[in-house]
């Protein structure tokens, strides 16, 4: 079984040596524990309590494992996320002179229904949606 200090020397490039060495001191603890629980099993009276353990003990195996493998998918993932940010970050002053554009756009359009507005209010004319012909 590795030292505690010969999993930290090496620094980052060997964390996923680091880790992997603890998801596997953890599985071997599981099963050594089970092992030691189906000895006392074949020896003790209440077999039926001891029965228990190692099942629960082995279906925690497998999460050990599936956590393993998220931690070491973990790092390409925050790459990713930060080359994405990098991204967008420099989107921002694209986003900018957009909303501005927008904005301008959306000014005119008022000044021109305003206008409009004023215009038959002056006249006084409000126009009134064509009556429907009668039909014989």
């Amino acid at each position: 079984m590795a030292t505690p200090t010969s999993t930290v020397k090496g620094g980052s490039s060997r964390d996923g040596t680091a880790k992997t060495m603890v998801a596997d001191q953890i599985t071997q603890s599981i099963q050594s524990t089970s092992n030691l629980l189906h000895l006392m099993l074949q020896s003790s009276p209440s077999q039926a309590e001891l029965m228990k353990l190692p099942k629960s003990l082995f279906a925690k195996t497998s999460t050990i494992k599936n956590t393993e493998l998220v931690l070491e998918q973990l790092p390409r993932v925050i790459s990713s996320l930060d080359a994405h940010m990098d991204n967008g970050l420099q989107s921002v002053p694209q986003l900018k002179i957009v909303m501005q554009l927008l904005s301008n756009i959306e000014n005119c359009q008022l000044k021109t229904l305003s206008r409009a507005q004023a215009i038959q209010q002056e006249t006084g004319s409000v126009e009134q949606p064509p009556k429907p012909a009668n039909l014989p």
